[in-house]
This record gives C-alpha cells, structure tokens and sequence, in this order.
C-alpha cells in the first residue's frame, strides 16, 4: 500500500525580505512542486497567521492556487498561531491518508518586517485571548515565556547560561544554513550580555522578526520521505489556568499521539526541528518530547546530548532562534530540514539519520502539533 509521502520541498531564504508575501508564497511552492516533478496538485493549504493584519492579505490558499495556475481545486488558509504550518501538514496528511486527496500542495508564508515593531507585536499578541484580564496587563510572549524561564531556573537549578547554550548552540548550526537569517558566528559572551527583553531572556534568546515561506508536496507514494504519524492537542492560552509554568501539555500529548501511532519512542529519532520561539522553550520541549528527564533539559544541553555527537540533534537548521521565526512558515520550514536530513542533503547533515521528529507550538502552548517521519525503505 502506498504511503503518504513528502515528494518535494521548497522554501526562500529567512530574514527582511524585499518581495510581497504572495510572491515569497509563490516563490517556495514552485520549487517544491519541480522537486516533487510537477503532479498532478488536488489540493492547496497554506498555514498563515497575519497576512491579513500586516500585508492585508486574506485568502492565501486561493491566490496560490490561481498565480500557480493549478486550477479550480479546493484551497484553504489554516490560521494556528505559530503553528498554522504545521497545522496545515497534519490537515493535508490526514486527507491523503483517507483517501480524499492523492497529491497536495502544502506551504507557509509570513511577511513581517514591513511594519514596525509594535505593531508586529501588537498582531502576534492576537494569539492570547484578547478578552482576558492578562491582555489587559499587557503581557506578551517574551513576558510570559520570561516567567516560565525564570520558575525553570528556580526549581530546577539552571542558570542563565544554560539559556544561553541554547541560543549559541542554535547559531553554530545556522552558520551552514544558507537561508538562516542570522549566520553570524556569536559566543556565548555575546548571548549573555545582549540587551534585556524581559528577566532573564535577552535579545538572542528570543526568535526575530522573519520573512519567509516554506513549501513541500505531499502524495501517496512510495517514494520521498514518509509521513509516519501526525499528533495534536490544545492547551490553555491563559497563565492563570496553566497547571504547571514548566510544563506544555500539549507538546507532550501530541508527542504520545505521534510516538504511539508510529510505534515508536523517543529513543528511536535520529534527528528534531522544535520549536525555540525563545532559548526557554527548547529546553521545555525536549523534556516534553521525551528527550530529556523532567527538569533535566539544561543538563542535556550543557552536556551537548541535543548537538551531533550526542543523543539527538535538535534544530540543525538553526532553529527559529538563528533560522528565523516567519510564523506561517515556520512548521513547513521544520519539516524540509527534517526531510532534508533524511534525504541526506541537508546543512549539518546528521549521519545515518532514518527517523525524524517536527513538533510545531502555537501562541504559549494553546496549540501544538507533533509529526514523525522516516526515510524511504524504513
């Protein structure tokens, strides 16, 4: 029986980027759908969150359908906050897999930094519940993910260098990423000194202000890298109702789902693209993700278990940390390094790698999606 595989791959460079958001859309579909040798395309979803609100920009799925003259087939624009991406994939895969579908189109686009950045800020800060007295406050992302990494440090004895490991391990890998935004070699110096953003994040802990997209085609077939399993689970978008600040729930959940459907533990993945919207976040995921004990992830950084020569990489692309952040892209982005690497041709390629692990966050864990992958013959 045919699996549903990714057959082609595409994405633009991350950073301040001149083009419009539908050209960088067009941009990574086109390469994505030459890689995958121009099929036959029944279906278009593409994962944004604020074309509307900063490029005035709605109706996505159906603009690159039409500049891509792919014909009048169903088109859609899947809105997740940060993981709008990789909501889009797991909306795809499922479709395929029962059969509705034999060959979609899935892409990611954000267009950032044409706008300054408190009204960036002010539109991402749409991914809280803008009814609750926590929006009211004025609490943001870094403000929240600054309380996380401060109770993290607190309970567990991490330092603030251990954030700051993160960051700088994430920047050695985007220096062999020729789309990374920042590529920049950076020491450790550099990180802890860097201007504040709230206690104890400071600039380089945070992911940037991003341009881009990403795109990959998805068949049933049995070649390209399959598509093990698909997770995902929803959480609480307020602070106040969050059981437990070093916990995201439905990071594990989705996890359990993936790691389940596939057959498959933490053990088993040979490589892992997360989601490090801040240093704090990656350190909460691998133990999420079962690849480190709970309260344990800033000793598996400190020992370099996360880099090659450990146990897993994590985020050889450079993660959104160095990569870049352009939120709409960044799930499909985290699956074409992953598919990347287990087609043997990525930067910083991890030798042998047969298994890989994508897990995709949105806002501050009211989302989050988890897919697993192997490469073909598996």
């Amino acid at each position: 029986m045919a699996h549903v595989s990714v057959t082609g791959t595409g994405r633009t460079a991350f950073g301040r980027r001149s083009e419009s958001i539908k050209a960088l859309l067009v941009e990574a579909s086109r390469q994505a759908l030459t890689a995958a040798g121009r099929p036959k395309i029944d279906a278009v979803f593409v994962g944004n969150f604020l074309g509307g609100a900063l490029s005035q920009q709605e109706i996505l799925g159906a603009i690159l359908a039409n500049e891509l003259g792919l014909g009048p087939i169903p088109a859609m624009k899947v809105e997740g906050a940060c993981a709008s991406g990789g909501i889009a994939f797991r909306q795809a895969y499922q479709l395929i897999k029962a059969g509705e579908y034999n060959a979609v189109l899935v892409a990611g686009v954000e267009k950032m930094t044409n706008v300054d950045t408190e009204t960036v800020t002010n539109a991402i800060n749409a991914a809280m519940d803008a009814e609750s007295n926590e929006s009211a406050t004025g609490l943001t992302f870094p403000g929240y993910f600054g309380a996380v990494a401060n109770r993290y440090i607190h309970e567990y004895g991490a330092q603030r260098k251990h954030l700051a490991m993160v960051a700088l391990k994430n920047r050695m890998y985007a220096q062999a990423n020729p789309i990374a935004q920042f590529q920049k070699a950076i020491s450790l110096e550099d990180v802890l000194t860097a201007r504040p953003v709230t206690d104890p994040l400071r600039l380089l802990d945070c992911s940037p202000i991003s341009d881009g997209a990403a795109a990959v085609v998805l068949q049933k077939s049995e070649s390209g890298v399959r598509v093990l399993s698909s997770g995902q689970a929803s959480g609480t978008p307020l602070m106040q109702e969050v059981g437990n600040l070093l916990r995201i729930e439905a990071t594990h959940r989705a996890a359990q789902q993936a790691y389940a459907q596939a057959g498959l533990g933490p053990e088993d993945v040979d490589v892992v693209e997360l989601h490090d919207c801040f240093s704090i976040t990656e350190l909460i995921a691998i133990e999420e993700l079962g690849f480190a004990d709970r309260g344990k992830g800033w000793e598996a950084v400190e020992q370099g278990l996360t880099q090659h020569g450990g146990n897993v990489p994590v985020n050889t692309s450079g993660g959104l940390l160095s990569k870049g952040h352009p939120i709409g892209a960044t799930g499909i982005a985290q699956i074409v390094q992953i598919a990347e690497q287990l087609n043997g041709i990525a930067c910083n390629q991890v030798d042998g790698a047969r298994i890989g692990l994508a897990q995709n966050l949105g806002g501050t864990g009211a989302y989050s999606v988890v897919h697993l992958f192997a490469k073909e013959g598996s």
